[in-house]
């Protein structure tokens, strides 16, 4: 061997043990750093506490139910958003605590209320600069019987990713909760670890989700009102994007990409950062759903990082000027509880004169559970009730496709609605027409449609697709007749009652299913062989 050839492979020995050793280095800062975070937040606590015990607010018995709560942390778990899987005994009491609070609330209870979220923010959100002049704003959080480590996670959340010079104040509204950790306890806990820009309010009466951001909305004194569930996290510059847009303009309102908090092990899913999200849509039987970026909408925009207009919006989790909120119409107080609220507001947005925007470079977490945790008082349908309402209002002679797949709420008894035609009528809000043609233009109405029906075999069992998840490619089944088809002249089998349409796409199984509607697809384009009505014609 060459001397040329000893030095070369001496130097990537060199090379290679540098490497190495750099990272081992970096990898031993990483836990030293770890071990000192531990070793600070010990450390504020145990002088939290020798404060506490000259404060006047001091109260033995709380703090040792604040400990008992700490004393279940484990230091770093769920830091930068990681899966944590609970272990034997664990695991099978988490999994039966959860078929009752519709979460892993033994694990939520380990990880500590100040854990670490990475940046998930795509690239091109890091060099977008924003002004120093933002509006300020209050973060309104309202809750009813919400689990202890999953709210107070919340607002500490909020406290630390939020600028202190535009966060001017959090406002919690406890909608009568009975849970006792939430009287007493959240009281002392507010007084004693939180900032003063914390504050509590409490509702004498169970109101509703409604009449609870009212509550919070009636408080606030900023310019901006932002709402959030009390099961989110925040996360890095999530604010400044939604203030920026609403100091270009009022009317617009803005919601954050809401990424995945999974319920069991709480890890933060963000889709590796990308700008692949979806927007907001509804189906004909009043329930909102997750739809793509519409394709006009998607070729506007001059970036993917741009505002992104969204058709409706899911409700939990958006921001708005404090004096259009009020100008606007706030919310219809004669809803009651809980459901459709977010939709009514969705269509007034549109219709009068404002804009409803996903803001690509705002994230926020949130665990998404498959059931309310807590009853609704009188166990009646209010969200199907709400629904009939707000469509009585704001969807004109189309309220028929909606009372067509609800015909148990024609005449169903939704209070007086006056008032709300009269602040359409001063608003001077558009047609509903108008939001079809401009806002949800791909969105399939009924003008074009030959006939409605079932497709029924002579054994009278109809396609079905048995309750399944409206927002899914569906299995079909075959079910007693009870669900109605209509058939565009397109060709297209449109079911009722969640606006999928039949494909045939060939698949390993070939199955037929419901999917969302694109006429594009050859493998939702339909002929019918056989009609009932003799004055329709049988195929295209």
């Amino acid at each position: 061997m060459t001397a040329m050839a000893l030095l070369r492979r001496r130097n990537r020995f060199v090379v290679f043990g540098g490497l190495f050793l750099c990272f081992w280095m970096v990898w031993g800062l990483l836990q030293i750093f770890e071990l000192q975070k531990d070793s600070i937040q010990k450390n504020r606590a145990a002088d939290l506490r020798k404060d506490l015990h000259a404060s006047p607010h001091y109260d033995a018995h709380y703090e040792k139910l604040l400990e008992e709560d700490e004393r279940r942390f484990v230091p770093g778990l769920g830091d930068r958003g990681v899966s944590v899987e609970l272990q034997g005994e664990e695991a099978r009491e988490a999994s039966r605590v959860m078929k009752k609070e519709a979460f892993n609330l033994i694990l939520s209870q380990k990880i500590p209320y100040n854990r670490t979220l990475n940046d998930v923010r795509h690239s091109d959100c890091k060099s977008i600069e924003y002004p120093e002049d933002l509006p300020t704003v209050s973060v309104i959080i309202i809750f009813t019987d919400e689990r202890w480590s999953t709210l107070i996670r919340t607002v500490h959340s909020v406290l630390n990713m939020s600028p202190s010079r535009y966060l001017k104040e959090v406002i919690l509204v406890d909608d009568f909760s009975a849970h006792d950790e939430l009287k007493g306890k959240l009281d002392y806990y507010i007084e004693t670890r939180f900032p003063k820009i914390v504050k509590l309010f409490r509702l004498p009466k169970r109101s509703g989700l409604i009449r609870a951001r009212l509550k919070g909305a009636e408080e606030a004194t900023s310019d901006v009102l932002l709402f959030l569930d009390a099961h989110c996290e925040v996360t890095t510059d999530w604010l400044r994007p939604l203030l920026a847009r609403i100091k270009e303009d009022e009317s617009n309102v803005v919601v954050p990409i809401i990424d995945v908090i999974d319920d069991k092990t709480f890890q933060y899913q963000n889709n590796g950062g990308t700008f692949d999200f979806e927007v907001g849509g509804f189906t004909w039987n009043g329930h909102f759903n997750w739809i793509d970026v519409p394709d006009e909408v998607a070729k506007a925009r001059k970036s993917l990082s741009e505002p992104t207009k969204t058709p409706t919006m899911a409700g939990g989790l958006f921001a708005i000027s404090r004096n259009y909120f009020w100008k606007v119409g706030s919310y219809d107080k004669e809803m009651d509880i809980w459901g459709g609220e977010n939709l009514e507001m969705s269509f007034r947005i549109w219709q009068c004169g404002g804009s409803m925007e996903t803001i690509p470079c705002s994230r926020v977490g949130h665990i998404f559970r498959n059931f309310h945790p807590y009853k609704f008082p009188g166990e009646k349908d209010t969200h199907g009730i709400n629904t009939a309402r707000f469509v009585r209002v704001w969807w004109d002679d189309y309220q028929r496709l909606f009372f067509q797949t609800r015909p148990e709420l024609a005449k169903v008894d939704i209070g007086d609605i006056s008032e709300r035609l009269a602040l359409k009528k001063k608003l001077k809000c558009k047609p509903f027409s108008w939001y079809l043609k401009n806002v949800y233009k791909k969105f399939i109405p009924d003008e074009d449609v030959i006939g409605w029906g079932r497709v029924r075999t002579q054994e009278d069992v109809c396609l079905d697709n048995l309750q399944k998840d409206e927002e899914s490619t569906q299995d079909l089944g075959l079910f007693p007749c009870n669900a109605e088809l209509s058939r565009s002249q397109d060709g297209l089998l449109v079911h009722v009652s969640t606006d999928l349409c039949l494909d045939g796409h060939r698949e390993a199984d070939n199955l037929a299913r419901v999917n969302h509607c694109h006429l594009s697809r050859d493998s939702q384009i339909w002929s019918l062989e056989h009609v009932d009505n003799p004055e329709l014609s049988p195929r295209r």
